[in-house]
């Protein structure tokens, strides 16, 4: 059997930078196990899969060695491969998932993600949470997957070089940390090596429980961010209650065709 893939760079517009994603179109669902392997073989921080249903589609994300209930990096992938290579003809792209309903949409030279604002409540900072940081954070949140902690400066944020171990112990898919920007509004890095990722370069998903935070303490409903990871990017945010905005561009790396 022979599967197209695509692989994009997203939340950038040059190539080698932001977060790559495999896309592989599917007519119909192939097994569980198989879209593991392909992520695995792939060894990128995701892997999207998705089947067209009526007018929507279904999408799924797979890391290495786990799937995952959220993903943004790897839908926005998804969507500029329907539009600029599948011919989709629409205002939005509707994706049907595990975290309910998702919408993208061409915005000039970005891609817009509609997502469900997260769930973030303040917790306890705990040993286990300062154990893989050579630093204290100044507070801790919850969402529904990730922890969130927030540090002191920019700074502390570029140079954080955690115990991924310890990270790897506790239960959650991953740990944001977080401070205000300098240039941006905020800042931020997401190790998850839980999920199979030690850092992943770009999270969308994370932007979910970002905003809502940086939002309400900037007291701003748009906000601009950068993820400091080593191949870094770019995204605006904007916080509708309910709702998460999250602009983004893409650029093309990889066409191709894995047999199986």
């Amino acid at each position: 059997m022979d599967l197209k893939m695509y692989q994009i760079d997203t939340f950038t517009d040059t190539l080698f930078k932001g977060n790559a994603a495999a896309i592989c179109p599917l007519d119909s669902w192939i097994s569980d196990d198989l879209m593991i392997k392909i992520a695995a073989e792939n060894n990128l921080s995701e892997t999207g899969f998705f089947v067209k249903d009526k007018t929507e589609y279904q999408i799924r994300w797979f890391t290495p060695t786990v799937e995952v209930d959220l993903c943004g990096h790897a839908t926005l992938a998804a969507a500029f491969v329907l539009y600029n290579y599948l011919d989709y003809v629409g205002d939005t792209i509707i994706f049907q998932s595990r975290s309910g309903e998702l919408r993208v949409r061409q915005s000039d030279d970005y891609y817009a993600l509609d997502f469900p604002t997260d769930d973030v409540n303040q917790t306890d900072v705990t040993s286990e949470l300062t154990t893989p940081f050579n630093i204290k954070p100044i507070e801790a949140f919850k969402g529904k997957t990730d922890y969130l902690l927030l540090f002191e400066n920019e700074d502390i944020i570029k140079n954080m070089n955690p115990d991924l171990l310890q990270i790897s112990k506790i239960k959650a898919r991953g740990i944001i940390v977080t401070a205000k920007g300098y240039k941006s509004d905020f800042v931020s890095r997401f190790f998850a090596p839980q999920s199979g990722i030690d850092e992943d370069p770009v999270t969308g998903s994370a932007h979910t429980t970002l905003t809502p935070y940086w939002s309400k303490k900037l007291n701003k409903k748009e906000l601009t961010a950068r993820q400091l990871s080593k191949r870094g990017g770019e995204l605006k945010c904007v916080y509708k209650n309910e709702r998460i905005e999250i602009y983004g561009k893409a650029i093309t790396y990889l066409i191709g065709t894995i047999r199986i």
